[in-house]
């Protein structure tokens, strides 16, 4: 039995690449996080998925990276709307919350290791206009370096440790067809860094542009409801 531990935050990349996971014949065990964020919503969607991606098992991990803030999702500070793609491909955003996925992997790290799990899936995608240094090929191959020379059973040679990271060369539209070729419900999905009250998508935030130029380019309509008319 081949387990795999799936970084999930409720999003539209996460997901698919849980599906993947699934698809490629992994047992998986999701992790999500609740860390103060703004769009905290995303953790309802985050069980939401798992559920209906068969997760053998979902962990929602409570840490407070408000202490630290320095981002616009975990301190008092404006969401940036209505950014072109000039924009966002412009310098790192004040959506990026300092050393996140570091964090985020190390967590997920700690239980493959328990699991004695090899295989890490995680969601991240170097194509779009996103500007996270966090979510490029060489931060991904230096932090697997790093596993296998940090635990116990990668320093006992007993597994390698992988991270998988299925999109990272996909654009958005490319990942949005795979998802839904693999069975992704993209209406249980979450991707607005500053939904209402009611947990509407905002449709003006750059993880909302995004995702709706996506679906814009597979042709496919986006299931979620959104603020105002896109």
């Amino acid at each position: 039995m081949k387990r795999a531990v799936c970084l999930l935050s409720g999003g539209l990349d996460s997901a698919t690449s849980l599906a993947c996971a699934r698809h490629n014949g992994f047992v998986t065990y999701a992790l999500s996080f609740d860390y103060g964020q703004r769009h905290k919503v995303e953790i309802d969607a985050a069980r939401r998925v798992a559920g209906a991606l068969g997760a053998e098992r979902h962990e929602v991990t409570r840490i407070d990276l408000r202490l630290f803030g320095g981002s616009a999702l975990t301190a008092d500070l404006d969401v940036p709307k209505g950014r072109d793609t000039g924009e966002m491909s412009h310098g790192i955003p004040i959506t990026y919350v300092p050393a996140r996925n570091t964090i985020f992997l190390s967590f997920a790290l700690a239980w493959a290791e328990v699991l004695g799990a090899s295989d890490i899936y995680l969601g991240v995608n170097a194509v779009d206009y996103s500007g996270y240094p966090d979510c490029r090929p060489e931060y991904i191959d230096a932090f697997r370096k790093m596993a296998n020379l940090a635990t116990k059973a990668g320093v006992e040679g007993e597994v390698e440790l992988k991270i998988h990271t299925p999109l990272i060369r996909l654009s958005k539209a490319e990942i949005i067809r795979l998802g839904v070729s693999l069975g992704v419900d993209y209406g249980l999905t979450h991707s607005c860094y500053d939904p209402d009250g009611a947990g509407r998508a905002c449709g003006r935030c750059d993880s909302c542009l995004l995702r709706l130029a996506g679906f814009a380019e597979a042709g496919i309509a986006d299931p979620l409801d959104y603020q105002a008319a896109p």
